[in-house]
């Protein structure tokens, strides 16, 4: 099966705000960013998951898809307490603990890496029992890089080496 993987654009907030889960305002750039994502898209497709995030939602009717799944396996990390903070506001000593540990530690009420790769493998393990050839998901950069992990025999401590663009469309075949 091909799966056709598509992150949503740029987010306001860039790269200073912890989101992870939390709904966030989009770039000014993204009807651009949209256009030129439909642009390299080979339709059709079997199917379309989505996160259920306002970010991949809008993604999703911007690109004309109109039948998609939502899907919450396809979420984002959920970063608990610290969801729409600074990074620079979190307290120093949870963030190093996460950062030394990201893979089982989680941070305070959230998600480890090892949960969100445990539940996006949940999800590709059950899509290999449909008929299936061509999907296409729409999601988050963590949700990629575990699909990434999953197919490609990566360890999760090196998972954020695979670099994920905004807007950035990858396929995989799934055995």
């Amino acid at each position: 099966m091909e799966i056709h993987v598509i992150r949503h654009t740029r987010v306001k907030s860039g790269l200073t705000v912890c989101y992870g889960q939390s709904n966030v305002p989009l770039a000014d750039t993204f009807e651009q960013e949209a256009a030129q994502i439909k642009k390299v898209l080979r339709f059709p497709f079997d199917a379309v998951f989505c996160s259920p995030s306002e970010r991949c939602i809008k993604l999703s009717k911007a690109l004309n898809l109109d039948e998609i799944i939502i899907e919450s396996a396809l979420k984002e990390m959920c970063f608990g307490v610290w969801e729409n903070q600074k990074w620079d506001e979190i307290d120093r000593d949870q963030l190093e603990k996460w950062c030394e540990s990201f893979v089982t530690e989680r941070p305070p009420k959230g998600e480890s890496l090892q949960d969100v790769f445990d539940r996006v493998v949940y999800f590709l393990e059950t899509l290999q029992n449909r008929k299936y050839q061509k999907i296409l998901l729409i999601t988050h950069a963590g949700v990629i890089r575990c699909i990434h992990a999953h197919i490609n025999n990566v360890l999760l401590k090196n998972l954020f080496n695979i670099p994920v663009g905004f807007g950035e469309l990858f396929m995989f075949n799934l055995q």
